[in-house]
């Protein structure tokens, strides 16, 4: 056999090399140890908390480098507070989770048979993960992994490279690579990933890539959970107070500078209430960030976003559009890609703010006049990742979550349903496809497996042909 020339192993050969060799890797692992016990799980579970106790200040210092601003709180709180959370959630349920189902025998005189759904780890998941929250996206998906009793590879995003260094580089301490592998995206990396015979693919990002990575992964028939976005809207009904609807809506939206899948992207208020809807959110949003120096607030996370979204708030304003921003000083700051958390008035439907996800701190406001009127609007566009009722009519928010599908829904505020650890987590239509968190992750990447245990003496043996008297009989019984 003819070595090949060393000047012919192109960058993408040697990445898709690599890929393939850590897959082989973890699939031999798999194949020798594919059921790691109750204590070898929870042993990996307590790993993934160790890695993030021992390098967190090391993992707040990458996550704001590739930023360019991240506020440290932001991090502590929505990122790593929430996984070891998470991680203690699973290890206290992880046991229950773990045991076999008895079911129900359906058909009559089975005596003694017996049904069992096993919980079984479906082999090596990759998981593809985002910039906006890469360490809660992450592992959090790792926790419901490795609850599993699975492998994983870990694809991180190309706006993550100080955190996806970091990772590379301190995680072998605590997984080897046939249980755990990370790998930046250099070009072309995503790509040649989807493209591997996994037995479970995680996706969080773009609708647009989602497609992209669910057509690669259609090729091996490989199950795909996709996390996507879409324009999740907010609803302040009429006899909510406003104020608190104002404080609990700008908190999350301007969080992260509003790069927050499950954020509001826009918000319906009565038309009486637009006015005082933006005094509100004045007094309260300047009262959080004084300017755009704010260390407390976070960066957009590079040019072409920055970009896209100052152009779309351009766009709307020369369309008729009016901006309020909500700080003093400048509006925008290209240097540091900061741009002042903004309100935006009469911003035509067709515009791009309000038919793109914004993914930025820009807020639509769209008065209405009934609540027919804003479910009509809803449900005239796909449906979107999360929705926000704010009333205190129980029978009102009643009809608004059975006629607003969405892939989830807080009442009375933002974003927290997805905090929550004992409920599921996902998309519905073009905001996603799956679920994971809690119980609903551990059985997304399980494979619930039947088996029918069967009894010494089986009354199928009087079926077997030829069919006489006593089977006619006995199937007139079953059947009438």
């Amino acid at each position: 056999m003819t070595a090949t020339p060393l000047h012919s192993v192109t960058p993408a050969d040697a990445t898709r090399a690599l890929l393939e060799e850590t897959l082989a890797l973890q699939r031999a692992a798999y194949f020798a140890h594919s059921y790691p016990s109750f204590a070898e799980r929870k042993a990996d579970l307590k790993k993934l908390k160790a890695f993030l106790q021992d390098h967190r200040e090391a993992v707040l210092d990458a996550i704001s480098a590739d930023y360019g601003n991240r506020s440290r709180h932001e991090t502590l709180f929505a990122e790593i507070y929430g996984i070891l959370d998470g991680v203690d959630h699973a290890i206290k349920h992880l046991k229950s989770w773990m045991k076999p189902q008895s079911r129900g025998i359906d058909l009559k005189n089975f005596m003694g048979a017996k049904n069992r759904v096993i919980p079984q780890p479906i082999g090596i998941v990759g998981h593809i993960v985002p910039w906006n929250f890469p360490i809660f996206l992450c592992f959090g998906g790792l926790t419901s992994a490795f609850a599993a009793g699975n492998r994983c590879m870990v694809k991180m995003s190309e706006n993550s490279r100080h955190l996806a260094k970091l990772l590379i580089e301190k995680m072998p301490d605590y997984f080897p690579r046939e249980k755990l592998a990370f790998f930046d995206e250099t070009g072309g990396v995503g790509i040649e990933f989807s493209k591997l015979k996994f037995d479970h693919i995680l996706f969080t990002g773009s609708g647009a890539t989602g497609r992209a990575v669910m057509a690669a992964a259609s090729q091996n028939l490989c199950p795909v959970t996709l996390e996507l976005g879409g324009k999740a809207p907010a609803l302040v009904c009429d006899d909510f107070p406003l104020k608190k609807a104002v404080e609990r809506i700008t908190f999350f939206k301007y969080f992260n500078a509003g790069q927050i899948c499950t954020t509001a992207d826009h918000v319906f208020v009565p038309q009486a209430k637009v006015d005082a809807f933006v005094k509100a959110a004045k007094t309260v949003v300047s009262a959080r960030y004084a300017n755009l120096d704010s260390k407390d607030y976070t960066s957009v996370i590079d040019a072409r976003a920055f970009n896209r979204i100052t152009r779309a708030m351009e766009e709307a304003q020369a369309r008729g559009a009016t901006l309020v921003q909500l700080t003093a000083g400048k509006k925008w700051d290209a240097a540091t890609h900061k741009i002042a958390p903004h309100i935006v008035l009469n911003a035509p439907a067709d515009c791009e703010l309000r038919t793109r996800e914004i993914f930025g701190p820009v807020l639509p406001v769209v008065a209405y006049s009934s609540i027919e009127e804003v479910i009509d609007t809803v449900n005239a566009g796909p449906r979107p990742l999360a929705f926000y009722p704010f009333s205190n009519d129980k029978g009102l928010i009643h009809t608004l979550l059975r006629r607003v599908m969405s892939g989830g829904a807080t009442v009375n505020d933002i974003v927290l349903h997805t905090g929550q650890h004992d409920m599921p987590f996902g998309g519905v239509g073009e905001s996603g496809m799956g679920h994971y968190h809690g119980y609903e992750g551990f059985v997304t990447f399980s494979k619930m497996r039947p088996v029918f245990y069967q009894a010494p003496f089986s009354a199928i043996k009087l079926l077997w042909p030829p069919y006489g008297k006593f089977a006619t009989k006995y199937l007139d019984f079953l059947t009438k």
